[in-house]
This record gives structure tokens, sequence and C-alpha cells, in this order.
């Protein structure tokens, strides 16, 4: 497929990643900008390592970047590649809707 940057296993990856509601529930916030994890962590009623589980998929799907300031980790998009995602989601579909 011309125009396809990634392969179906890296975008199942971020499929998955985007597959927990808690998750889907992260990305939102941070769509508003760079959130430190406490704050994060106000927004739901779950503890640190169950954040920094779902921050881990995130991460490893290239969605969330992270960066430590003092004791708190700070998550923020990783816009660069949101955008590339949704260009490649679009390309993929139309595609399929074009043939």
């Amino acid at each position: 497929m011309e125009g396809v940057y990634m392969n179906y296993n890296q975008l199942a990856k971020i499929f998955k990643a985007l597959s927990d509601k808690n998750r889907v529930k992260i990305v939102d916030l941070l769509s508003a900008g760079e959130k430190c994890a406490c704050d994060l962590l106000d927004q739901f009623e779950f503890s640190q390592p169950t954040l920094s589980h779902h921050m881990k998929v995130l991460i490893e799907a290239n969605i969330v970047i992270a960066r430590k300031s003092g004791k708190w980790q700070h998550y923020s998009l990783n816009v660069d590649f949101v955008d590339s995602l949704d260009e490649q989601i679009k390309s993929l579909l139309l595609e399929k809707i074009a043939n």
C-alpha cells in the first residue's frame, strides 16, 4: 500500500493500547497539554502503579512521551506521531473504500 508507513503489527499495538477506556481517557486529557502524573491520578480511582502501567503501554505504542521533573513524571502526546497515525488510518481506510 502506497502511503502506508506502519506495518500491521505496529498498528495492532497502537489499537491495543487504545482498547482500554482508561487509556483513551488519558489520551483525551493529554490532548489539552502536558500533565503531571499527579494531575492524571486525580482524574482516576486507581493507584499510581496502575497509572504507571497504562502510561508504559501508551509510551511503548509511541502515543505518549514522558519526561521526569523532580519526583514526578510529566506526560504529553507525541503530536508528530499522532498526526502521522491520523494520516495513516485515513489512508488505509480510504484506500479500502476506493477499491
